[in-house]
């Protein structure tokens, strides 16, 4: 469950504060500041733990001295929102986007009966945000001054174009003028005519792409590609040739889920291990997942819950009829049957997160007692 901090300092301001903790402790584990621990104590603790966001029922005075010392990102912090003890405005202090404190003022202001207070530009000029498109659709972000230009070409009136691999649900907002792919011509012209897009771009400034490694943006090989203009830098390919726009912005998906089982005791560190080869043997690293999944039974341990909220990935956890539930053709352990009631736990687990239309692209991999196993789950973009 996501974690918020709550915290007040006079008799009105808590009556506030129990308003909103009462409405929200079904959507969050909520966590009071108590007046005998220091506040900025009581805060540095919610920093370390990843916590969602925090609340000040008080003067923004108060809340910006309290968090200044433990701000490092605008990609990691969490959503900080102020309410006066009145309970008139709530007010998005930090991590309005990736953060979630605009929607959690807007919340907050919900149950209150207060007025919202939003300061993000796009938000304000009622503009699509790229950040909070990319949260919403649990896509990873490359570049963050990308995202800047994105914004700041989007607040200028400018046009920009969106390339994406997967499914779109929903309008596509004005701001953006969508692309779609060319048929591809065919290998024989590919080897005759060296290189071809096989996108059209028009004359923009500024272009999204979501689901498409910059490298693979053209299918034709690397000689091919290198005779037409293109250069390589390290392991990736930059196009040299005129036609894309000069800023690009590329966002994917956390498309995979990894299915975890353990033996009881087992630490962060023999969990990381296994999980990081599984990842390594498919290319890939913790920030291509949405989540951990496991049985119920491991719904505290402490190994696995520290494994997840170390890297900032939700765990899931299901019962064993859940689990049991799941078709498909999964590796068999009687002893795994015995004590948790289900036949396997990781590949099981990894396809119940993923949810339909998942599959499994690496069947279980056992190491010192921790089993790992990930889904690939079918992802889509929602406007």
């Amino acid at each position: 469950m996501k974690q918020l901090g709550i915290a007040s300092f006079t008799a009105r301001g808590g009556q506030v504060a129990d308003r909103l903790a009462g409405a929200l402790e079904k959507e969050y584990d909520i966590i009071r500041y108590e007046h005998e621990c220091g506040l900025k104590d009581w805060c540095g603790c919610l920093f370390v733990s990843d916590a969602d966001g925090i609340i000040f029922v008080g003067a923004c005075g108060i809340a910006v001295r309290t968090i200044a010392p433990f701000l490092k990102s605008k990609t990691t912090d969490p959503a900080v929102v102020v309410v006066d003890e009145a309970g008139e405005y709530a007010i998005s202090l930090l991590s309005g986007h990736i953060g979630g404190a605009n929607r959690l003022a807007e919340h907050a202001a919900a149950i209150l009966g207060a007025a919202p207070v939003i300061t993000t530009a796009t938000d304000v000029n009622g503009k699509f945000a790229v950040d909070v498109f990319a949260s919403d659709n649990h896509l990873r972000i490359r570049d963050m001054h990308e995202a800047k230009e994105i914004s700041a070409a989007i607040l200028r009136g400018e046009r920009v174009g969106f390339y994406c691999e997967g499914e779109i649900e929903g309008s596509v907002p004005p701001e953006l003028l969508l692309l779609k792919k060319n048929e591809k011509a065919d290998q024989g012209a590919a080897q005759r005519d060296a290189l071809r897009p096989i996108h059209t771009i028009p004359e923009i400034g500024a272009l999204i792409r979501v689901g498409v490694p910059s490298c693979e943006f053209t299918f034709y090989t690397m000689e091919n590609a290198r005779a037409a203009g293109w250069n390589q830098a390290g392991t990736e390919l930059t196009l040299c040739v005129p036609g894309l726009p000069p800023v690009i912005l590329d966002l994917y998906p956390k498309s995979y889920i990894i299915g975890i089982g353990c033996r009881k005791g087992k630490t962060e560190a023999e969990i990381a291990l296994p999980v990081n080869q599984a990842l390594a043997s498919w290319n890939l690293s913790v920030e291509d997942c949405a989540g951990v999944a496991s049985i119920d039974l491991k719904k505290e341990e402490p190994g696995l819950v520290e494994f997840c909220k170390k890297r900032n990935l939700r765990f899931e956890t299901y019962s064993a009829e859940t689990l049991a539930d799941i078709k498909g053709d999964f590796s068999h352990s009687e002893f795994v049957s015995r004590v948790t009631g289900v036949d396997n736990v990781c590949e099981r687990a990894a396809l119940c997160m993923a949810g339909e239309g998942s599959r499994l692209i690496l069947k279980k991999q056992a190491e010192n007692g921790v089993t790992v196993a990930l889904a690939e789950r079918k992802w889509k973009v929602r406007f």
